[in-house]
């Protein structure tokens, strides 16, 4: 599986409201010009995390959007979620069921897939959104991934 741009940009957008929360709401303008995403596209992904009650917006001047949830309670699989749907490596179904492993070695196939999907949203959702903003700032180290931890 790999994070699409929706997510990727939805996930930049709202570490920028982090960023740059002085408690005021922040213009999809603004948001676009900080993070270099493009302004049409960010509006349809902002409006999608406001269906998900990531975000709040206001209208008028002075409008934009701000966080609706504390950042600390916002994860990096949700973020993804919202804009994505399901995080999964595919529609394969989950082993022994609805006739899942009607051919040869199947079954340890989708267990195989299944079990890497989880540890995927295991990991995404590690991250908050505040973890990650303190990284942004330098007060805080960079996370290291499985990869580099030694087993």
């Amino acid at each position: 599986m790999a994070v699409s741009t929706r997510g990727d940009y939805a996930s930049r957008a709202l570490l920028s409201l982090v960023l740059n929360d002085n408690g005021r709401p922040i213009s999809v303008r603004d948001i676009a010009e900080r993070t270099g995403l493009p302004q049409p596209y960010l509006e349809q992904i902002l409006l999608a995390l406001k269906g998900a009650g990531l975000v709040r917006s206001k209208r008028g001047v002075g409008g934009g959007y701000v966080m609706a949830r504390d950042p600390a309670e916002v994860t990096i699989g949700m973020i993804v979620r919202a804009v994505d749907g399901p995080i999964s490596l595919g529609d394969f179904g989950q082993p022994h069921q609805d006739g899942a492993c009607d051919h040869e070695g199947q079954c340890v196939l989708l267990a195989i897939w299944d079990s890497v999907g989880q540890s995927m949203r295991a990991q995404l959702d590690s991250y908050s959104l505040a973890a990650v903003a303190e990284v942004s700032r330098g007060r805080a180290p960079w996370p290291k991934c499985d990869a580099e931890q030694p087993r």
